[in-house]
């Protein structure tokens, strides 16, 4: 088991060489993660009032990829199945069969594995009509596991996607919509055995150890996101701005989305720790409770993250009216120090006959430094108010 860290986020001491990177990478991040936001609940489904077990694909889904793992203590086989009629002798008792489905482009090969395996119609719906909420189901002698899963695609892609996972009495069936995961770990601990006995544990186990990788995978996308605000928070007291506004906003709505997809998966894990089924023994319902504490960790981490991103806006917000009120009272005071000089400018602007300063040798400079003293005294005025500067007194 991996052990994970609790203090999730950047580093404050970054030079600015590298916070301009990280900015540029955390800029991409919430791209890619608000384009998961937009696409989390387009669901695929059947037309209103088709029958229970009616399967929709989507145009684009990749064609399946089979492969299959099957293996007890003594031995591995690993086998790429281009037929789903090789999959009728893949299980054995004594053996655990791993059938990991990629893509769900052909229709008849998606219900000919679902026959074989006697999976129950509306499983299939499930695992077909995308995306589902995290949950577990129990039909007859299987069990149904819907989990979402989060993986990094270079350095700055973030992909969600379903993974659903059909547990028999010796095989584990696992369908995934696109090519490509983050269970390669979990195969490698198959093929050498290393680590606590998976080739000994039974399919319950490797239908936990699939699940807890899933879990985990969400670690390294919170440490991201987790920079990435330290990074706006940095924005918003130094340089708030539209766009600032623009990427807070959509922060927050994808952590409303990652905070749907992690809760039921929490609730889903905690299912399959308390109630009865004969597939899951007690041993790995101890497992299971890690991984219940994983998830948790990760909702509390997503929820703070929220809060985070909430106050963030807050911040922006009084900070643009701060911003606001220092120019208004710049432009106050201008005003205030240019009214009594309009005024000087008004009176002897009128050139009456009979005003007795017009024809005074000194009148001209003396009205400059009338004005002068008035504006250096408002000023002074002003500053010792504490409105201008500090105050002095």
């Amino acid at each position: 088991m991996v052990q994970h860290d609790t203090g999730i986020g950047g580093n404050p001491n970054a030079d600015a060489g590298t916070g301009k990177k990280s900015s540029r990478r955390s800029h991409e991040l919430l791209s890619a993660f608000a384009d998961i936001g937009s696409a989390l609940f387009k669901k695929r489904h059947p037309k209103v009032g088709a029958r229970p077990g009616t399967l929709v694909i989507a145009d684009d889904a990749p064609a399946p990829r089979i492969r299959m793992i099957r293996f007890d203590r003594d031995d591995v086989q690993e086998q790429n199945i281009d037929d789903p009629e090789e999959l009728a002798v893949a299980t054995e008792p004594g053996k655990v069969t791993w059938i990991d489905v990629q893509g769900f482009g052909d229709e008849a090969v998606i219900r000919a594995i679902g026959e074989l395996f006697a999976i129950h119609p509306l499983a299939m719906e499930d695992v077909v009509n995308m995306p589902q909420r995290p949950k577990t189901e129990t039909y007859d002698n299987q069990a149904l596991i819907i989990t979402r899963m989060v993986k990094m695609q270079g350095a700055s892609a973030v992909d969600m996607e379903q993974v659903t996972l059909i547990l028999g009495d010796h095989y584990v069936l696992t369908f995934q919509e696109r090519y490509g995961d983050i269970l390669d770990p979990i195969r490698q601990r198959i093929r050498t055995g290393k680590g606590r006995p998976i080739r000994r544990s039974g399919p319950a186990y490797l239908a936990y150890a699939l699940v807890d990788t899933i879990v985990d995978g969400y670690y390294p996308v919170i440490e991201a996101l987790g920079e990435h605000i330290e990074q706006l928070e940095r924005v918003v007291m130094e340089d708030p701005s539209d766009e600032v506004l623009r990427e807070l906003n959509r922060t927050k709505n994808m952590l409303v989305n990652l905070r749907r997809a992690v809760w039921p998966q929490r609730e889903a894990v905690n299912s399959l720790i308390r109630d009865e089924n004969p597939l899951i023994s007690d041993e790995v319902r101890v497992f299971l409770r890690d991984t219940y504490d994983h998830c948790v960790q990760t909702a509390e981490v997503i929820e703070m993250y929220r809060e985070m991103a909430t106050g963030l806006m807050n911040t922006f917000l009084s900070s643009m009216a701060n911003r606001t009120n220092e120019v208004m009272k710049v432009l106050t005071i201008m005003a205030s120090v240019f009214i009594p000089l309009t005024f000087l400018a008004g009176i002897y602007g009128m050139n009456f006959e009979h005003m007795p300063e017009l024809h005074v040798k000194w009148a001209y400079p003396l009205v400059w430094v009338t004005m002068f003293a008035v504006a250096t005294g408002m000023l002074a005025y002003f500053y010792r108010k504490g409105w201008l500067g500090k105050s002095s007194s």
